[in-house]
């Protein structure tokens, strides 16, 4: 079963902040705010300095999206602690991959690192043209990623921000420097924007929860409400989801949103065929926040924009302020 809640219905090394440089110099030419939607950004919450993707005041910077191993080799996993958001996909053999997005705080770095998917460039298209730091993908992939409007930086781009720990096995061993990333990303990586996310007091409603799992054909991820830290824990296939930092990575929201996952042109060395995640379109969601869930949906009419999750009535359901988790998850399994 892909979606399952239990109860009523039921950390970290320092970061380095960045300095917003030349790349917001530049959009700031494209200032007052009344002009923010012509230069491809929109202010979510009214322009108050803000992080659009979390909710709390802070640095902004350049955004930089990371592509993580999740497989059990992988764990703890390194910087995850620091992300504004991650994002939970499936991969071949029903097992997944994340997706971790920064902007304006950074760890000293990242990992595991692995390989692109087809359809993360149609999710990363919303973050207008952020850095992707990878591992590589298929030959065949390859044009497309390069081609995508985004920033690709592979090790082969920037052998120096990426680095082998030897204590690890390979293939789940391979981590990079951000700042080093971002470096060689160039001066016109996207700042961050409104993506769709809204913050605020808890919505009317929603049934209390303690726990809600989601299952893949090979993988589950969960979330355990923690009244005293007062957010998400999160766990993979039932244990805690680690950090090399310490202590166990959560959210102050858990978004579930069940998507269509199809078959994609592509499939790995053992045969196995990638999965196409499509994250734009509509369908379902369950959003966790405070120890509640909230039901309603989802929808994204174009790739280069955001999600909006709205309740039965259509009034958007806000997200408690901090690191959000999106767990892409398939549609139909709820």
């Amino acid at each position: 079963m892909t979606g399952s809640s239990r109860g009523g219905l039921r950390t970290s090394r320092p970061a380095r902040t960045r300095r917003p440089g030349r790349r917001l110099a530049a959009l700031a030419l494209c200032l007052p705010l009344a002009l923010l939607p012509a230069c491809g950004l929109e202010p979510a919450n009214g322009g108050d300095g803000t992080s659009p993707f979390t909710g709390v005041e802070g640095p902004d910077g350049p955004v930089l999206a990371v592509k993580v191993d999740n497989v059990a080799p992988a764990r703890p996993h390194t910087g995850l602690e620091d992300a504004a958001i991650v994002y939970v996909e499936e991969v071949e053999a029903g097992l997944t991959r994340l997706v971790a997005v920064y902007s304006g705080t950074l760890p000293d770095r990242v990992g595991p690192v692995r390989s692109v998917r087809e359809s993360d460039l149609e999710l990363l298209a919303q973050f207008d043209r952020p850095a992707l730091g990878f591992s590589g993908a298929r030959s065949a992939l390859l044009p497309e990623i390069y081609g995508a409007p985004l920033h690709a930086v592979a090790p082969e781009d920037a052998p120096e921000a990426f680095e082998r720990d030897v204590d690890r096995i390979a293939p789940h061993n391979l981590y990079l420097d951000p700042e080093a990333v971002l470096e060689a990303a160039g001066d016109d990586v996207s700042a961050s924007r409104d993506i769709g996310f809204r913050f605020g007091d808890p919505p009317p409603g929603g049934e209390p929860t303690d726990e809600y799992t989601v299952s893949f054909p090979s993988a589950a991820v969960g979330f355990r409400w923690s009244e005293a830290r007062e957010r998400w824990e999160v766990s993979f296939d039932g244990q805690p989801a680690g950090s090399t930092a310490g202590g166990t990575l959560g959210a102050a929201t858990a978004v579930v949103q069940y998507v269509t996952v199809r078959p994609s042109e592509y499939a790995d060395r053992g045969g196995y065929v990638t999965p196409y995640t499509e994250t734009v379109g509509d369908g379902p969601v369950v959003v966790l926040r405070d120890g509640r869930a909230y039901t309603g949906e989802w929808s994204r009419p174009s790739a280069g924009g955001g999600t909006r999750f709205t309740d039965g009535e259509g009034n958007r359901i806000t997200f408690a302020p901090g690191p959000v988790w999106v767990v892409l998850a398939p549609a139909g399994e709820g």
